[in-house]
């Protein structure tokens, strides 16, 4: 210790020469903070009750080591499903695409999302203004809040199993499964 501190010309007698001690635990990056988030608990009770249509729920997928992400969207009273393949896991791709996605829907088809409190959610501010619509944010770990979501993804899973490598999924498969969600017989419709 004496040597890396004080003595650094001494570096080159040692054993192993490290110029820079290696630290014990890497360093992780740092929280990306979610700035004026609404607690689920504070969402209307007819949008926890799905009495109304235009309320949606968004989630990621994550790929094989992180390379490529899914981000799928459901109407929570319709169970109408969106999926989009996004080069990365950053809050401005999930914002594109969200805003991509749900424009195409007529005025006022969107009222609200809800998000869990992934950092790829940061830019929630922006789909608001967009889409004229509010946010809600689950509790931390509390993904089951946004349980609709959380079910499609599961199924998504059935075509792509855990561990696949999202980049070698084509677009057109990724329409495929879309077009089966969205015509999968439910027993709540």
């Amino acid at each position: 210790q004496y040597i890396y501190k004080e003595a650094n010309e001494l570096i080159e007698f040692l054993p192993r020469k490290h110029q820079k001690r290696k630290k014990k635990y890497p360093k992780r990056a740092a929280k990306v903070k979610i700035s004026h988030k609404t607690s689920i608990l504070d969402r209307p009770e007819h949008i926890n009750n799905r009495l109304e249509i235009d309320h949606w729920e968004s989630d990621s997928v994550e790929s094989k080591c992180r390379k490529k992400i899914l981000n799928v969207l459901i109407e929570r009273s319709t169970r109408l499903v969106h999926i989009c393949k996004l080069s990365s896991k950053n809050s401005i791709d999930t914002k594109n695409a969200i805003i991509k996605r749900l424009s195409v829907h007529p005025d006022q088809a969107v009222k609200s999302i809800t998000y869990d409190n992934g950092p790829e959610n940061a830019k929630h501010l922006n789909i608001n203004e967009t889409l004229d619509c509010n946010s809600y944010f689950c509790q931390p770990y509390h993904s089951w809040e946004k349980g609709s979501v959380e079910q499609v993804n599961g199924l998504i899973r059935r075509y792509i199993p855990k561990g696949s490598d999202l980049s070698k999924v084509h677009y057109k498969t990724l329409e495929e499964i879309e077009t089966l969600l969205n015509n999968r017989p439910r027993r709540c419709l």
